[in-house]
């Protein structure tokens, strides 16, 4: 059975803002790109301009063989996940999209990957092209520059064309909207987009004004009288409030942050000692507390209130488990950790929606937080036991327009010293 590659992308400059996706289909075969599509979204946010890439792409691919299997490849791990099945569609603006391509293929041709932004140049490109395209007020039409592309083919060799045992590299033709074309770039690498200062360049070299980024500086709550032992303390426990050190470290934290000056939004999390830590910050900056639920701590079930080493005594096959697997849940029925990047994401993509270049103050939780770093970073799972989180301690992510994040700092403490 004929095998056909997907590469799509998408991007939001503002997020929401003018947006647009691209993509290109690929012959697995022979590397040959087989067709492309482009446009203009208008103002719209980063991931639905990822799901209308994809849905691009499979339409053209079935297009081209409605037979083939398809190998979807994007630097979207929100769209790889969700196709998967791995992770749930919460958003309303994406689950029409998500149906739409589950429809246009059987659900047995069709297998997701998930690559590299670096890895995903071509579809960029277009992308690009598109957004500059509808700034301008046009519709996408092909670029007539394909230096890039031709300086990735010139430093590899020549695909091999299938049973013919010789080699072809044609010339690659004018393009377009979505048109057959006949030059093999799939090994074409983008520099990685290193956000604000090595951003992905738009047609002509001119590289995306991608703006003010939005900033999360991520604060740990104080201590409280569970937090020196070490001792489970989620969502479904007694909800503790601070100590008295929690709070002289909450208010050290306020004089910092008040001398910074940056601050502009203040969000905690629902339990007692985020909210107490944050309104000692918030009072101090002039503002508001806003509750978000989604930055609430692990639900630990049966091991609230017990120190680690209990539990390994008491629930010693479950903690094993626990430790091993993303999708294992604590004794009792408490959250798994995928379960809790599931809440944690949608929290996140909720928060820059609405405070789209504003710096927010979350006042949250340990494994919230460093799910937070670990997604901005696309580390693994595991990656939540090799990063140490103090109390009171801040870490900084910030979130750009076209979906890169940069995590700047991590369990920084100073302000308590």
């Amino acid at each position: 059975m004929r095998e056909l590659i997907v590469e799509a992308d998408g991007g939001s400059r503002g997020n929401p803002g003018p947006a647009g996706y691209g993509a290109v289909v690929i012959d697995a075969a022979t590397g040959e790109t087989l067709a492309e599509a482009a446009e203009y979204l208008g103002v719209t946010t980063n991931n639905v301009a990822e799901y209308s890439g994809l849905v691009a792409g499979l339409r053209a691919a079935r297009d081209l063989d409605p037979t083939a299997t398809v190998r979807v490849r994007m630097d979207s791990k929100l769209v790889v996940e969700q196709m998967s099945g791995r992770w749930q569609i919460k958003h309303p603006a994406m689950r029409p999209l998500a149906a739409e391509a589950r429809s246009i293929l059987p659900a047995d041709q069709v297998t997701y990957e998930w690559i590299p932004r670096a890895e995903n140049k071509h579809a960029d490109r277009l992308a690009n092209e598109a957004m500059d395209a509808g700034k301008r007020g046009e519709q996408w039409s092909p670029s007539q520059s394909t230096a890039d592309l031709d300086a990735g083919r010139a430093a590899r060799p020549a695909a091999p064309v299938k049973g013919r045992g010789e080699l072809r590299d044609q010339p690659q033709p004018t393009r377009s909207r979505t048109t057959p074309a006949t030059t093999p770039h799939t090994d074409d690498i983008r520099a990685a987009r290193n956000v604000a200062s090595e951003a992905p360049a738009a047609a002509g070299g001119t590289p995306p004004d991608l703006g003010t980024p939005t900033t999360l500086v991520l604060l740990r709550h104080g201590e409280t009288p569970l937090t020196p032992q070490k001792r489970f303390s989620g969502s479904g426990g007694s909800d503790p409030a601070l100590s008295d050190t929690g709070r002289h470290q909450a208010d050290r934290v306020a004089t910092a942050l008040a001398a910074r000056g940056t601050v502009q939004d203040v969000i905690s999390s629902p339990l007692a000692r985020c909210r107490e830590t944050a309104e000692i910050v918030a009072a101090r900056l002039g503002l508001d507390v806003r509750i978000e639920d989604g930055l609430r701590e692990t639900d630990f079930g049966a091991w609230e209130g017990l120190t680690f080493a209990e539990v390994r005594e008491r629930y010693p096959d479950d903690m094993s488990t626990w430790l091993s697997s993303p999708d294992a849940e604590p004794t009792g029925g408490g959250e798994s950790f995928e379960a809790v990047a599931h809440r944690v994401g949608a929290a996140r993509d909720k928060l820059l929606a609405a405070h789209t270049g504003r710096t927010v103050l979350l006042v949250s939780h340990v494994t919230p937080i460093k799910t937070l770093v670990r997604l901005a970073l696309g580390a693994p799972p595991e990656a939540l036991f090799r990063m140490e989180l103090s109390a009171a301690s801040l870490s900084v992510v910030a979130y750009y327009a076209d979906g890169n994040a940069s995590v700047r700092l991590l369990n920084e403490t100073s302000a308590l010293r």
